[in-house]
Order: structure tokens, then sequence, then C-alpha cells
């Protein structure tokens, strides 16, 4: 067979060899594990992840509508791509995800060198629209209404080896009035808990010690079958998985947030004592505007019973700033919850219209300037908070999970980095003569010092614990099957920033 001839695999799959991929992800943690089935597909299906992206045979846009100026991102990048196509003859260039969705042909109009678009709905489409596009030497166009197969059940290549995420809902029921993500990934369809079981024992039989469950509004696991109780009965099952000794989940709604969860958290230890709450606005009066079935009391009082059992848990928001009609008196009251959530960490953002949206077409949408001085307001009352809660932390001993990430200091401090329980950033030294960890191991030590963002720990050497993991031996594993460096060892190497493990999720966005 020559370079890039295809066949069939098993009657599902065109099999195409000799070509290679690099994909571009951009949005929330949805789109990263759409991305690790699109390279799933792809590598199924022959494809090999190009070791330089800048030679890929495919370049594949896994894109995002709800961030801003994600279209001007895009079209951007394609903008670039134009000229570079002219000269790599055989260059494919993909484009799916949300903003795919929406836009639909004005990509190929913006952008006629695309040969593939593709949505939310049919991600398991993208082998075959390649090789259509390739043998008709035309663009391919192929957006569904809904899901012709539950994503969970398309290949997968996962991006860790050592913590991974588990879909168990897609869609959303709610109509948030800025949010566009509903007429994009439809109404919520919920996965059967044995198949999530399957998938999460899966994950550890391979290594895995983390998992984190996913859903647009992943409390209301359960609507479609009819069980409001299914998504604390879910954590509790996972407690039962046989090495599974980390279990996340993100991101729930207030509204559906039952005190049955709160007792599943508390009372399952493998759940981690962390929690992102979306707040959006601390102005009962924006949240009616917006549609958020909550109201800022009933925020706090969940903020307050979830301490009340997990008294350590760091719990972390999503803030919008500049809705549409918001005012002085609006605003003071999201600093008032705020400073009274004492939010472990905030992604807060500026709100932008979004075509599509009811939001975009309401009155009183609030002038750049005003926006920006409000945002700079809130921002520094968060990173004041942040500082303030993470030198609480100081003198407390931490369970931190070591990633391959490294801090951007590293260099410098010689430190490695890894997640604490409790989802915090720390940055760490390793005592002369310690063995050193691998990505996946556990190391118990101090918190020395802190800063807004991150903890740090210098410990002395009767101070640091190591625990060699089966997740560690998994990385090993796949340094040798890539062919990659061998991991950090008593001899004295040390993590590089290899692009593996969980996204970080940064203070602010």
């Amino acid at each position: 067979m020559v370079a890039g001839q295809a066949a069939v695999v098993e009657g599902v799959y065109p099999r195409t060899v000799g070509r290679s991929y690099t994909l571009r992800t951009y949005g929330c943690q949805m789109n990263v594990h759409d991305s690790e089935r699109m390279a799933g597909l792809l590598e199924a299906a022959g494809y090999a992840r190009a070791d330089d992206p800048a030679t890929a045979d495919v370049v594949v846009f896994n894109t995002c509508a709800v961030r801003e100026n994600a279209d001007n991102k895009l079209y951007g990048n394609l903008g670039l791509l134009a000229s570079i196509k002219k000269k790599h003859e055989g260059l494919q260039i993909a484009v799916g995800g949300c903003l795919a969705q929406k836009d639909r042909e004005t990509i190929l109009r913006k952008a006629p060198w695309v040969d593939v678009v593709f949505g939310t709905h049919n991600v398991g489409s993208l082998p075959a629209l390649l090789e259509r596009a390739r043998h008709n030497n035309e663009a391919q166009l192929e957006i569904l209404e809904s899901l012709d197969v539950f994503p969970s059940t398309l290949p997968t290549k996962r991006e860790s080896v050592y913590a991974g995420w588990v879909s168990i809902s897609v869609g959303c029921n709610n109509t948030c009035t800025f949010c566009i993500v509903p007429s994009l990934r439809g109404k919520e369809r919920d996965r059967r808990p044995g198949d999530i079981l399957a998938e999460v024992e899966a994950l550890v039989a391979d290594g895995a010690i983390e998992v984190t469950l996913l859903g647009q509004n992943v409390n209301s696991y359960g609507v479609e079958f009819g069980d409001r109780l299914a998504f604390g009965k879910l954590l509790r099952a996972c407690g039962n998985v046989p090495g599974l000794e980390r279990v996340r989940f993100t991101s729930p709604h207030p509204a559906a947030f039952t005190d049955d969860v709160v007792e599943a958290m508390a009372e399952t230890p493998n759940v981690m004592p962390q929690l992102h709450m979306p707040l959006q606005s601390g102005s009962d009066r924006m949240l009616r505007e917006m549609r958020r079935s909550y109201r800022s009391k009933r925020f706090l009082d969940i903020l307050d019973g979830v301490r009340d059992r997990i008294p350590h848990a760091a719990i972390t928001t999503d803030i919008i700033v500049g809705f549409p009609g918001e005012t002085e008196e609006d605003f003071q009251a999201t600093l008032d919850v705020v400073e009274r959530a004492r939010f472990g960490s905030a992604f807060t953002f500026q709100y932008s219209r979004r075509p599509g949206t009811p939001a975009a077409d309401l009155p009183g949408q609030l002038p750049k300037a005003v926006v920006q001085e409000r945002y700079e307001r809130l921002t520094a009352l968060q990173d004041r908070i942040c500082a303030e809660e993470n030198a609480l932390q100081v003198g407390r001993v931490v369970e931190v999970m070591v990633t391959a990430q490294a801090g951007r200091k590293s260099g410098e401090t010689h430190r490695l980095s890894g997640r604490a329980r409790d989802q915090r950033l720390v940055h760490f030294t390793v005592p002369d003569g310690a063995e050193q960890p691998r990505p996946g191991d556990l190391v118990t030590l101090p918190v020395t010092a802190a800063a807004s963002f991150h903890l740090l720990s210098d410990p002395e050497p009767s101070e640091y614990r190591l625990r060699r993991s089966r997740a560690g031996d998994a990385w090993d594993r796949s340094q040798a099957d890539s062919c990659g460096a061998p991991a950090p060892s008593a001899a004295g190497a040390r993590a590089g920033g290899v692009p593996l493990g969980m996204p970080a999720l940064p203070p602010r966005a």
C-alpha cells in the first residue's frame, strides 16, 4: 500500500497510512476531551501525530464559540495556513467544534482553502470526511443537529496516562441568556452509569489514578432517565473502583446542587475536597436577567454546607463582569459575594456579545471602559483573597500528585510541580539525595510559602515522602513506547515541560 492510500478498517474507519496530524484546541475542558476523541479517531485510521506540528499533513482546529474573540483567533490562524497550504502538497485543514457548529458555511466562505467542516454532533465522521475531501478534491461540510453516536464510544487518544476525563453527559437543558452552548451542543444526553464506570475502570487499568467527571451541568446527571439523585450515586460508585485515588468533577450548576451530593463528597474518600461552582454574578437582578435559576443567598448557603461537611474544601468559580444593564449597585453585590465566598481562585470574564444569544439583543450594553474598570476592581479583590487563602495553607502537610508540566521558573528554581488534593498548584523541591518522583507519583510534604496563585514547598529530607504509583509506572511505559526521555530518577534528572496531563486551571481567564 502506498503512502496516503486508504483502505477500510473493520468497515468503520477509512485507513490512511503515511500521513500525520496536529490538533489545536480552544475552549473548555469538554473541548479538550473532544480533542482526545479526534486524536483517537485519527490514529485508529492510521494517522500519526506529527513530531513537528509545522510539518503535519492534517491540521485540525477544535473550536470554541464562547470565549471572547474565538472567531478572530480561528480565522487569523486559517489565514496563516493559506500560504502554507500552497507550498505543502496534500495539506488538509479541518475545522470542528462549537464555532464550526455555529458558523457552518461561513467558514468555507471566509476560508475556501479549508477541506473539512464538522460539528459537535459528528466528531466520529472526521476520518471519513478527510478521505472524502481528498478523493473528491472538494471541501466537505457536515453538520448534524443531534448526536449520531455518543462521543464516549469513539476511540480515544488520552493526553495523560495518570489522569483522565470521563464524559458523563453532553448538552444542556438550561437557557442562560449569555450562553450559546445549548444551541451548539443540544439538549442534555446522559450516559448509563454502567458505561461510565466501565470507562473509569478501563482508565484505571491503564494506569490512571485520577479521573474528572465532565458534563455541561455535571450534577444534573440523571435527568434523562429520571433519577435526580443519580450524580451522588455515581460519585459513591467511583469510590468503589479499586486503584482510583482521586475523583473530581466539573462543572456543577448551583440550582441542581443537592444535599446528597455534598454528603457523597464528604463520605467518599477518593472524591477530592474541591468544588468549582459558577457564580456568574452576585446580583440577584443580574441573575434573573441571565436566567440563572438561583439567587446569591442560595449560592452562599451551598458553600456553607460544603465547608461545614468538608472544612478544607477549596472552592473556585466563574464570574461575568459587565452583563447588559449591570449597575454599580449590581457590581457591588458581586464584590460583596466574592468577599464573603472566599474563593480559592476565580475565572473572571468581561461580558462580550455572542450573536445568537438572547443577551446580545438586551438593552444596556455597557461601554468597554466601564467593563474594564469593574473587571480590574474584581480581579484585584480576588487576587487579594487568593493570597490570603493560600497564606492559610502554610504549615499544612499536603499530598501532591506530580504532573509533567513544569512552572515557568522551574529552570531557575529546580522545582517540580503538582496538584494537591484540593487542586491547588504546588511547586516543590526534592531534597538532595532523595528519590526523584515521576509524573503520576505522589509526594507528601509541608507547604513552606505561598503566593497568590500557587503554593511552595522546600522540605527538609525528613519532611519529604515519596509514594511511587501505578500512574508513575504508566508514565515510564508511555515514555518507553514513544522513545521519549527517561523519567526523572535518583540520578538527578529533572521533570521537563512535557505537555501531558490535566490542562492547568489558571486563576482567571
